[in-house]
């Protein structure tokens, strides 16, 4: 194999691996200041959302109703904790299509 080859699949190999073991520190110092933050009572918060139905009609056409607004629990964190959505996340998606 080529030398120059061979180093750059060694180089791109050690890259993956520092980002790997990156972002899993990244998510484990998430997680802890989460605990932390739930511990304290001020993990979670809740969001205002806007809920709409999407409804299959005849002829490829959908009807969308307004189901009404709905508050959300979402984490404050980076990832997703305890079976909820980061606010950061829930922020920017104020509108639910089901």
């Amino acid at each position: 194999m080529n030398p120059l080859i061979h180093r750059s699949l060694a180089w791109l190999q050690a890259l993956a691996q520092v980002l790997a073991v990156a972002i899993l520190l990244l998510w484990l110092g998430d997680w802890i200041f989460f605990r932390i933050r739930s511990a304290h009572g001020n993990g979670f918060q809740t969001i205002q959302v806007q809920e709409y139905l999407t409804t299959p009609l005849k002829g490829s056409r959908e009807e969308y109703d307004y189901m009404g607004v709905e508050m959300e629990s979402c984490v404050r964190a980076i990832f997703p904790h305890a079976g909820a959505a980061p606010c950061w996340w829930v922020r920017r998606h104020t509108q639910v299509w089901e």
